[in-house]
């Protein structure tokens, strides 16, 4: 995962090329890193071996579709945020992302204003998460320092 000085890494994953692309360059222009995967199984190695820190995931892929790699990336202990991009905006599309913990949803076409806001909220809420852990990191460290020295 990235720090607050460097640019968040947003994995693209399509079957669709021209998709692919065009998501990819939009968040680029806009100051992302991107990486891009094809298909569920180059996603899912990607998202194992590299420090990524969004992904946006179509739905309808053959192989392994983009709710078998939400199922593979909880199984794998990934916490990795995922923005689920689809042609099937209906409730059961929906109901079935959230119930595997799919962060936010988006529809194609991909309108520009609307991905960068919905990655931009998530990146900020992976920055918010960070600095909570670093405080009850900090809190731990002063509730155990507290305990091992001599009372007065």
């Amino acid at each position: 995962m990235t720090t607050t000085t460097q640019a968040a890494t947003i994995l693209v994953v399509d079957d669709d090329e021209g998709c692919r692309e065009i998501a990819a360059r939009l968040l680029e222009r806009a100051g992302y890193r991107t990486r891009r995967a094809e298909s569920g199984d180059e996603c899912m190695r990607i998202a194992l071996t590299e420090p990524i820190d969004v992904i946006l995931l179509d739905v309808m892929m053959p192989g392994m579709d983009g709710f078998a790699v939400c199922e593979a990336l909880r199984a794998a202990g990934k916490r990795i945020p995922v923005i689920l991009l689809t042609a099937r905006d209906d409730m059961d599309t929906r109901l079935e992302g959230m119930n595997l913990g799919v962060s936010e949803f988006l529809t194609k076409p991909i309108n520009r204003v609307e991905l960068l806001a919905r990655v931009a909220a998530q990146i900020h809420i992976l920055e918010l998460a960070r600095q909570l852990e670093s405080v009850e990191g900090n809190l731990k460290a002063l509730r155990h320092a507290g305990q091992t020295e001599p009372r007065r």
